[in-house]
Parts: structure tokens; sequence; C-alpha cells
């Protein structure tokens, strides 16, 4: 198995928690993207990635883009 293939990736189907807990940056990416990090745009942890974009008008496409870009380095 290539370490690509064993590398995680951020996925619509992650938790706000898995995703926070994958990367430490992931948080400012989220606050990017107005989630979370303020009273106003708070997420639950315990929601899919997917559910908070739907939620909040987000293109799922852009956040994964965005917060996978974090594990290139």
């Amino acid at each position: 198995m290539s370490e690509q293939e064993t590398q995680k990736q951020f996925s619509a189907d992650m938790t706000v928690n898995d995703a926070l807990n994958l990367h430490p940056e992931a948080a400012m990416v989220l606050a990017g993207y107005h989630l979370g990090g303020c009273s106003h745009c708070g997420v639950n942890e315990i929601e899919t990635l997917e559910q908070v974009c739907n939620g909040y008008g987000i293109p799922i496409d852009a956040l994964l883009a965005s917060l996978n870009s974090l594990l290139e380095n």
C-alpha cells in the first residue's frame, strides 16, 4: 500500500470533530467559511461536513478542497 493510499483525507461524511482532530489548522479553514468560531455561526461537532455545508449553503467541494490542501505539505 502506498503512502497516498494510507494518508487520511477529509471527506463529506466525516464529522466536524473528526476533521478538527485530523489537522490542527482545520478549525481555521472552517472559520474561513464562517463555520464555527463565533456564537452565530457555531457548528455541531457530531454533524458531518456535508450536513454543515448543506445547512449553511457552502459548496462541499470547495470546503473539502481547502481542507485537503492542508494535507499536501
